[in-house]
């Protein structure tokens, strides 16, 4: 007698996706605040290798031009760990996640060396496989006086 699989099927993929389920929007955000945390820990680190743990295979990180895949954005952005003082630290301040749990937006201020806003970023993470966090998009802005831009 053959065994129909897609039961079997559907209940593994139901009990794989039930972690996302139980999970309040809270703790997601909590946890991409967190992993944005640390992604920007790396920079005042000075450890380029961290800071490529957080970015996915297939990330594009927009600049002058666009850095497509982990290898072409970590190379992109050697020249800014270079140093011993980082050339600017961001912030997360605001975290929105996806009913899903799957991806999530992070948009905070950018900061100079001196402490002052100089931009504005805003990263898309993705929830991979294995739980962790990875940024897939990432965009910066120049600081504006949102006020006079009406």
């Amino acid at each position: 007698m053959r065994l129909n699989p897609w039961p079997t099927a559907l209940l593994l993929g139901l009990t794989a996706s039930s972690t996302v389920w139980g999970e309040t929007n809270e703790t997601l955000q909590g946890q991409v605040r967190d992993a944005e945390t640390a992604f920007a820990q790396t920079m005042a680190a000075r450890d380029l290798n961290a800071f490529a743990a957080f970015v996915a295979d297939d990330a594009v990180f927009f600049g002058r031009s666009a850095l497509r895949g982990k290898a072409a954005v970590v190379a992109g952005w050697k020249g800014l760990f270079d140093g011993p003082q980082p050339p600017f630290s961001w912030k997360s301040a605001t975290v929105e996640v996806l009913a899903s749990g799957t991806l999530a937006h992070s948009s905070g201020p950018v900061f100079d060396p001196q402490g002052k806003q100089t931009g504005i970023f805003n990263s898309i993470w993705r929830r991979e496989a294995d739980g962790h966090w990875k940024v897939v998009f990432d965009k910066g802005c120049d600081a504006c006086d949102c006020a006079t831009a009406k």
